[in-house]
């Protein structure tokens, strides 16, 4: 059997940030679109799935909602889910292989980094929204970072809070675990295998063996 490997999804699963952008996000469904729920409906996208989605063929719009994307990722904050630091250090130091996957792209990333200069030596891999062909919910993230880790779905437990993400995990075959973060608990429980609301007294040892 090939060894327990951890993925993650991170907004809304390592830090406590989706608020952050259910705000921008609304914003520019109101101000471009009539829609002061847009936010819903592309949270676990790529930025180039949701501006696609929102803007079909309109450069000039895309580029402009990037920079505003761009400019406000700049000003976030980036506070931990509660226990999830502990969870990963925990994991590093019991030798077990994990992944950030995250349809974040690396210009994120480097703002993350910024704030969270520890976070890169926390986990085996980072991969980002350019490291795979489609965006969530399509599997391919979550397939690919099994690859990268070595592990099989079997031998998988994948952490997400968005539907577009469970959907994603679910569909790869993994065990996924749905954090209660962003949406209910009542309403991600049927995508997944366990809901837990953060990382606080949860071991890989619970997981692997229950």
């Amino acid at each position: 059997m090939k060894n327990p490997a951890f993925l993650f999804d991170l907004d809304g699963v390592i830090f406590d940030s989706e608020g952050q952008y259910t705000i921008f996000w609304n914003k520019i469904g109101e101000d471009y679109l009539g829609d002061p729920d847009l936010a819903g409906k592309l949270k676990g996208t790529t930025i180039e799935s949701s501006l696609q989605r929102c803007f079909p063929d309109d450069r000039t719009r895309q580029e402009e909602v990037r920079k505003k994307l761009y400019d406000f990722e700049a000003r976030m904050r980036f506070e931990y889910i509660p226990g999830v630091f502990e969870f990963l250090t925990s994991l590093k130091e019991k030798g077990f292989p994990t992944a950030i996957v995250t349809s974040s792209n690396r210009v994120k990333m480097a703002q993350v980094y910024k704030s969270r200069p520890e976070l890169p030596g926390m986990v085996t891999y980072v991969l980002t929204g350019e490291d795979f062909p489609a965006s969530k919910p399509a599997p391919d993230c979550y397939l690919i970072g099994m690859s990268r880790c070595g592990s099989s779905p079997e031998t998988t437990f994948i952490f997400e809070d968005s539907f577009n993400g469970l959907e994603s995990a679910r569909s790869s075959g993994g065990h996924v675990i749905g954090l209660a973060t962003t949406n209910s608990r009542e309403a991600i429980a049927p995508y997944c295998d366990l809901v837990i609301d953060d990382f606080r007294g949860i071991t890989a040892e619970q997981l692997v063996i229950s």
